[in-house]
C-alpha cells in the first residue's frame, strides 16, 4: 500500500506529519507518531493513522485532537544550570521533578540535547530544533563535553593515564547484560588535589553514566558530577537559572554540530570557568598555640 500524499501538489513542501506536529510544538516526534496511530490527527477532514503520511503546512488543514496547528514555532535555544535531584526527561515513570519544571512559564515547548542524571549537575541545553539537537548528540560530530569530577581517594597516575588512553567499560544500564565496550580517549586533568581530588574531564562520547563508571573501573566511586562546558557553551549561570542563549553562541553550536575527524582543542576561556565553579577551600586549621607559647611554657 502506497504512502498517500495529501494535498494535490507533490515535492519540497510535502512533509511527514509526525516532522510537522513536532516542529509546532505540540508533541515531540515519537509521541507525534504515537498521535497518528492513534487516530488522533485530521489532515483536510481525513482522519490519517499512516506514520508515512505527508502533507503541505504551509497549505494543508491539519488538526491533532480538534486543534488546527499553527505551523512552526520558531526555534529557541536555552541554557539551564541544572540542579541535582532532577531528571533530564520530560515526563518521568517514577514521579520524580523533572527538568522541565525550570521551563513552566517559557511559553514554548522545549526538550533536553542529551542527558544529565539524577545525581549530576550543570550546564544542559534546552531547545525545541530537533535538527540541530539530532546534529550535536550524533557520535560524528564529535562535541565536547567537559565536566568537573570529583572522586573518593586519590586515583593513581597509571589508573588516570589508563582512562585517557580509553578503557572497557559496561555497555548500557547498569546491570542491563549488554556487553562490554571500549570508551573513545578522554582529556582528564587535575584541577585540586585533595584527600578527595577533582578532576576536569572531557568526553566526546555520551555513553550511559559513563563518567561514574570510568572511575568505577580504576576503583573510585565519583562523589560529584558538575557538567561546566557543552561545545563552546561555558556555564555562567547559578543552580536553577535558565537564560536564552545569544544569536552568536547558536551559530557556534551549530559549527560544532559537524562531523569531525578529530576533536578541536578545549576554549582556553573554559579554563578560568572551571577553577570558579570548584568549591571554595576551607581554611586550614589555626594552631591552638605557636611555638614560642610552647617554648616559654616549657622553660617554666
Amino acid at each position: 500500500m502506497s504512502v498517500p500524499e495529501l494535498n494535490g501538489s507533490a515535492g519540497a513542501a510535502q512533509q511527514r506529519l509526525q516532522k510537522i506536529i513536532a516542529a509546532a510544538g505540540l508533541a515531540s516526534r515519537r509521541k507525534a507518531e504515537t498521535l497518528i496511530t492513534e487516530g488522533r490527527v485530521r489532515v483536510n477532514g481525513q482522519v490519517v493513522t499512516e506514520l508515512g503520511a505527508k502533507a503541505d503546512p504551509a497549505h494543508d488543514h491539519i488538526r491533532v485532537d480538534g486543534k488546527l496547528l499553527q505551523g512552526p514555532e520558531q526555534p529557541r535555544y536555552y541554557m539551564l544550570n541544572k540542579p541535582k535531584g532532577y531528571v533530564t526527561t520530560v515526563s518521568d515513570p517514577e514521579k520524580r521533578p523533572t527538568v522541565m519544571k525550570f521551563f513552566e512559564r517559557v511559553g514554548t515547548r522545549v526538550y533536553p540535547v542529551g542527558r544529565l542524571d539524577y545525581q549530576s549537575e550543570g550546564l544542559l541545553l534546552m531547545t525545541n530544533d530537533g535538527a540541530l539537537a539530532n546534529a550535536l548528540t550524533r557520535a560524528a560530530a564529535r562535541v565536547e563535553k567537559t565536566y568537573l569530577v570529583k572522586v573518593s581517594g586519590r586515583p593513581t597516575v597509571a589508573a588516570i593515564e589508563q582512562l585517557r588512553r580509553g578503557i572497557m567499560i559496561e555497555r548500557g544500564k547498569p546491570g542491563g547484560g549488554a556487553g562490554r565496550v571500549l570508551t573513545e580517549p578522554a582529556t582528564i586533568r587535575l584541577m585540586r588535589d585533595a584527600e578527595n581530588p577533582w578532576y576536569e574531564v572531557v568526553l566526546t562520547e555520551g555513553r550511559n553514566r559513563q563518567i561514574r563508571k570510568l572511575f568505577e573501573e580504576i576503583g573510585h566511586h565519583v562523589e560529584k558530577i558538575r557538567r561546566v562546558g557543552y561545545g563552546t557553551l561555558v556555564l555562567d549561570l547559578p543552580p536553577g537559572e535558565v537564560r536564552e542563549l545569544e544569536p552568536r553562541e547558536v551559530a557556534a553550536l551549530e559549527r560544532a554540530g559537524r562531523p569531525r575527524k578529530k576533536a578541536a582543542e578545549p576554549p582556553r576561556a573554559l579554563r578560568k570557568v572551571e577553577e570558579r565553579h570548584l568549591p571554595a577551600t576551607r581554611p586550614a586549621r589555626k594552631r591552638a598555640r605557636s611555638k614560642s607559647t610552647s617554648s616559654k611554657r616549657a622553660s617554666r
